[in-house]
Parts: C-alpha cells; structure tokens; sequence
C-alpha cells in the first residue's frame, strides 16, 4: 500500500480533485476503497496526491501541457517511457509503453526501449532523444553537443524545450512513485542483505578471499 493516506472521497472538497475521482474511478466509486481506474490501475496515485490540492491541481496541469504541444506524441511518449524506465519505476515504464502502443509505435520499438543502445530499429533522431533521457536522467542533465546537435538538426527549439520539460517532468513523478510506493512500484525493497542459513557459522569474508590464514 502507499506510504502515505488515501484520500477517501466523503472527504475531497475540491472540485478538480472530485472531476478526476468521477472520470477515472466513475462517480459511484470511492478510489481509495474500491481500486481500479479505467486504465487498469490501482489509481493511488491521485487519492494520495489527494491529500494537497495545490499539488495535484499543478500536477494536472501539466499534463494538460499536451493539448497545445507541437512536439510529435510519439517522441514524446519515448522520452517519457524511458525516463520511467531510467529511473527504475515499474509505473511510469509501463503507462508510457501503453501509451506508445495506442499511438501506433511499432512493438519492436518498445520492447527494445530498455536496450535501445544496440537496437537498430529507431532513427537517429529517435535515437539521440533516447540518448538526451539518459543524460536527464542518469547525468542529471549533463548532455554531449553531439546528441543535441541532433535534436537541433531535426526540431524547433521550442519542440526541444516541450520536450526537456515533459521528459523532466515524468523523471519526477517516477521519482515520487518509487518514494510514496504509488501504483506499479508498490513494492519492497529488492535489494537486502542474504541472510545466511541457519546452522551457518560466520566466517571473515576479506580473509578467506585474500589467502589469509
């Protein structure tokens, strides 16, 4: 479950906040008991953002930046999926590949998206926003001339500028469902210390590597 409350909606006063309860859940449900958004998700992730309507009202309206973006869909979404994927969140990898899917990209395409560095089935342009997620993501946006010089050779600035703030933004929200556990990255920790089997006696691990008696 989240790390925070879900937001009940016998409780929720805000009018924008109620528009999306009744639009994804339907206006007979209480998303944070009944789960499940018409797009197949738990849906956590507007109850818990719920909880602030200054920040779920500016979150929403970022995604309304779509409406009047020149930038293509298609190079967007990419940029989105592999921001999710970058930055290691099961949710945003997995909504943005759907949605590449509903805008007719090719399955090829997504399914190399996690090894696109050896995958001859995008263009370059395709190619070097893949590689200017990674600097955005991996290098906090540390960017080589050579890949934006591609950018440059293909969009309008403002094109580039759409697309550094919606890949950045999605790098946020990956970021904040991996930390609140919201939707598909409700899920422990993977990485633990193995604990050794009972009966086991503890031995000096540097010791016996390094030949010592």
């Amino acid at each position: 479950m989240p790390r925070l409350r879900e937001v009940p909606r016998a409780e929720v006063t805000d009018e924008r906040i109620l528009f999306f309860y009744d639009r994804l859940f339907g206006p007979d449900k209480d998303p944070a008991v009944d789960h499940g958004t018409i797009h197949a998700t738990p849906g956590d992730w507007w109850t818990v953002f719920a909880q602030s309507p200054d920040v779920f009202r500016h979150a929403v309206k970022g995604f309304a930046l779509y409406r009047n973006a020149t930038l293509d869909p298609k190079l967007r979404e990419l940029g989105q999926s592999r921001a999710g994927y970058a930055r290691g969140s099961q949710f945003v990898f997995s909504q943005h590949c759907k949605q590449m899917r509903s805008l007719g990209v090719a399955e090829e395409k997504i399914a190399a998206i996690p090894h696109w560095q050896i995958a001859d089935c995008f263009s370059e342009l395709e190619r070097a926003i893949l590689a200017y997620t990674d600097g955005l993501v991996y290098d906090s946006g540390r960017v080589p001339d050579e890949v934006f010089a591609v950018l440059k050779a293909n969009l309008s600035d403002p094109e580039i500028l759409q697309l550094t703030y919606i890949t950045a933004m999605y790098d946020m929200h990956a970021t904040m469902a991996r930390a609140l556990r919201l939707e598909f990255d409700d899920r422990p920790e993977l990485v633990e210390e193995v604990q050794i089997p009972e009966g086991v006696a503890v031995a000096d691990l540097s010791a016996d590597l390094s030949g010592e008696s």
